[in-house]
């Protein structure tokens, strides 16, 4: 534990690390458990519902092996882990980190399939969908798993004796030097899956965006003027994944953009550090209660837990 008066700034990130950690792991548990529940109820199936499953075991993975070891390291404890384990932790998150991408990737490609007109060019996708989900799981996890191997060869532990001039990664672990041109080859192969789902995110949102404003204006000339008082479930649905989607992309973003100021500055500031961790982990923190707040099976089986009434049969099938 670090000795002597803390400082004002880093304990008040730490707390903020130890909140979203803690608030995090327990929303994806709940979301995770509030799935499992109806599917044991035998209430309903969607394509999306095994895909978002997924999400979650990504999210968890990411948040306890980077948000955990970050959080202690910001509340002042060093030197907590050995050499094995920092490879393992970098290893497991980063894992995590892509698949988390890739899950909100598949989502809303799945979801614009889903909604999408039967007279749509994609009308045969729409019936044989469900059955390319899991492999296409499978897929993203077994790239990930791959092409992550090489990120723990250079790291190691913080044990107060590494060379400064190594590129520092964490506060608890040390990326060590290696090859430029290695370097390249490594960043460019790990971030090539997240740029391929930052090209297809937008598409795909794009995609759900004009079928909902072609469904609503369609709506309207059949039933006038009139506005219906509430929306379907595809479209509470499709909106939630459009926020998922929109608040990932945006993250994102922000979390590249220090990362970039890190890299060009050459300056190891401990707060642009932290920004950039908060940034990076605050998709897995609060993706799980946007997707509650949207999915009305999980708000109706959470407002009978809470009046004792039971676990709710009645469902809604998409």
């Amino acid at each position: 534990m670090r000795t002597g008066r803390m400082a004002a700034g880093e304990l008040m990130m730490g707390m903020i690390f130890l909140t979203l950690t803690v608030g995090g792991i327990l929303g994806n548990f709940c979301l995770l458990s509030s799935y499992l529940c109806l599917d044991f109820s035998g209430c309903r199936f969607r394509c999306t519902d095994l895909i978002i499953k997924h999400l979650v075991a990504a999210n968890c993975l990411f948040l306890l092996f980077r948000s955990v070891p970050h959080t202690m390291e910001a509340l002042g404890f060093r030197h907590f882990i050995s050499d094995l384990g920092c490879k393992l932790v970098f290893y497991v998150h980063r894992v995590g980190r892509g698949m988390s991408c890739s899950s909100t990737c598949l989502l809303s490609v799945f979801q614009a399939i889903t909604i999408s007109p039967r007279d749509s060019r994609w009308a045969k996708l729409k019936v044989k969908a469900p059955r390319y989900t899991s492999t296409s799981l499978f897929l993203c996890w077994s790239l990930h798993l791959l092409i992550n191997i090489i990120v723990p060869m250079h790291v190691t532990a913080n044990r107060g004796n590494i060379n400064m001039t190594k590129r520092n990664e964490f506060g608890y672990c040390f990326a060590s030097d290696y090859e430029k041109s290695v370097h390249t080859v490594n960043a460019a192969l790990v971030s090539l899956p997240d740029v391929l789902c930052l090209g297809i995110m937008p598409w795909a949102s794009g995609s759900m965006v004009v079928i909902l404003y072609r469904h609503k204006q369609r709506f309207q000339h059949l039933h006038g003027n009139s506005p219906s008082n509430r929306s379907s479930p595809e479209s509470r649905a499709t909106t939630t994944i459009l926020l998922l989607v929109s608040t990932f992309v945006s993250l994102y973003t922000v979390s590249c953009s220090f990362q970039i100021c890190l890299g060009v500055s050459g300056n190891s500031s401990q707060l642009m550090s932290h920004l950039s961790t908060l940034t990076n982990i605050a998709f897995s923190a609060l993706s799980p209660f946007v997707l509650m707040r949207g999915d009305s099976n999980v708000s109706r089986l959470y407002f009978t837990w809470i009046r004792g009434g039971g676990f709710p049969f009645i469902c809604i099938t998409l």
